[in-house]
């Protein structure tokens, strides 16, 4: 419901046109008798200052509110960096480990050279999905799921 808001006035609308039309209320004019006794108290001369000034503090909120939505997506990119960097931290520990297995295994007399081509896809594959979320813009859950899901060959 990201338009809560929007619907309630809408039906606060309908419901006031329909009560004007049902007993024959014309609010304008209303309004207008009303402004006319603020005229004798004087008051008229601060509804147009106050309205600039109404005008003003929601033209601020709204500004304040798209600040704080930047300033949450910059923290945002901060934290997905972070991870990443940490992520990369940890697969190249990983890899550097699994050298050595590697190694090991290309020096044992008759172990599978097909096993040490698999290994070498697996570790293929995984610099290319880390370098995939390394490069996403848009950081979405949508954006990170697709940037590692496998690519056809």
């Amino acid at each position: 419901m990201n338009y809560k808001l929007t619907l309630v006035g809408l039906l606060v609308s309908v419901v006031v046109l329909v009560g004007t039309i049902v007993f024959d209320i014309d609010l304008f004019e209303l309004f207008i008798e009303q402004l006319k006794e603020l005229e004798a108290y004087e008051v008229d001369e601060f509804l147009i200052p106050i309205s600039i000034f109404v005008v003003f503090s929601f033209l601020d909120l709204f500004k304040r509110q798209e600040a704080h939505r930047a300033h949450a997506d910059l923290e945002k990119i901060k934290i997905y960096k972070a991870m990443l960097s940490s992520a990369h931290h940890i697969l190249n520990n990983f890899i550097n480990q699994m050298t050595i297995v590697k190694m090991t295994a290309e020096d044992t007399p008759g172990f599978d050279p097909n096993t040490l081509t698999i290994y070498d896809q697996i570790i293929s594959d995984a610099a290319e999905q880390i370098d995939a979320l390394s490069t996403i813009t848009d950081i979405s859950e949508e954006s990170i799921i697709e940037s590692v899901k496998p690519k056809a060959k």
